[in-house]
């Protein structure tokens, strides 16, 4: 008897420091969780109140974590007198219509290398591959000279979207996921007399919805990257006519 409530003690022990050791775990997980937030979303804080800030307090060395006058007019004044509105379209169109014609020129060579037959596929597909070894400043100024002197595309929109609409890296990317669809799917899908478009609007395009996210995001980001160095490098001649940069 004496015996049996020891061990009824013990466990009661054991199971008493199992809920503080996992107390303290939770807490410290959570105090974690809660700095990397902070670290995180500390650079919108500062974005956001050094937008409400007066110049003068802008420019100090020692800066401030609060606004010592709240200047809402701040967004008036970027709207109407530096065009925001109009910094804002010109981002927007180019960084959608950039990727919608990049994903679809990149779907179809990625389908096309990985499940079409012709001749020299893999000559034109190793060809492709080399060129991501060569870095893109190297073509800075040649791109330059061929949109501005070769085909007049200076201050149209053209010279921001088409220079940037093929990425082989995405190329190479979608067809190694092509490649790792089973082929009884496709044959399946010839078998029911399935149009080779509709097994590739029905089957192969869903199959690979996580990597197209994947794709138009990054692809979104990097049209707006492209955009922005554009106009730094080469200025306001790379937008277009009547829109500030």
């Amino acid at each position: 008897m004496a015996e049996n409530i020891m061990k009824e003690l013990n466990v009661q022990q054991v199971s008493k420091r199992q809920k503080v050791l996992n107390v303290i775990f939770t807490t410290l997980r959570y105090l974690f969780l809660l700095l990397v937030a902070v670290v995180v979303l500390f650079p919108f804080y500062w974005m956001i109140i050094s937008s409400l800030k007066t110049y003068p307090e802008y420019i100090e060395p020692v800066p401030t974590f609060w606004p010592r006058t709240v200047m809402w007019q701040n967004y008036a004044e970027a709207f109407n007198v530096g065009n925001l509105g109009r910094l804002f379209t010109n981002t927007v169109l180019v960084g959608v219509v950039s990727t919608i014609l990049s994903l679809v020129i990149t779907i179809l060579c990625a389908f096309a290398f990985a499940r079409l037959e012709f001749k020299g596929k893999n000559v034109l597909f190793a060809g492709l591959l080399a060129t991501m070894m060569i870095p893109g400043e190297l073509f800075t100024i040649t791109n330059y000279q061929t949109v501005m002197e070769g085909f007049k595309w200076g201050h149209t929109y053209t010279a921001l979207i088409v220079p940037f609409l093929v990425s082989v890296f995405y190329i190479y990317l979608l067809r190694q996921n092509f490649l790792q669809i089973p082929n009884s799917l496709y044959l399946a899908a010839k078998v029911d007399g399935t149009s080779r478009v509709r097994v590739f609007t029905r089957i192969t395009v869903p199959l690979l919805s996580p990597m197209l996210a994947y794709v138009i995001i990054t692809g979104f980001i990097g049209g707006f990257k492209e955009y922005s160095s554009i106009v730094g490098i080469f200025g306001e001649d790379m937008g277009p006519a009547g829109a500030p940069d």
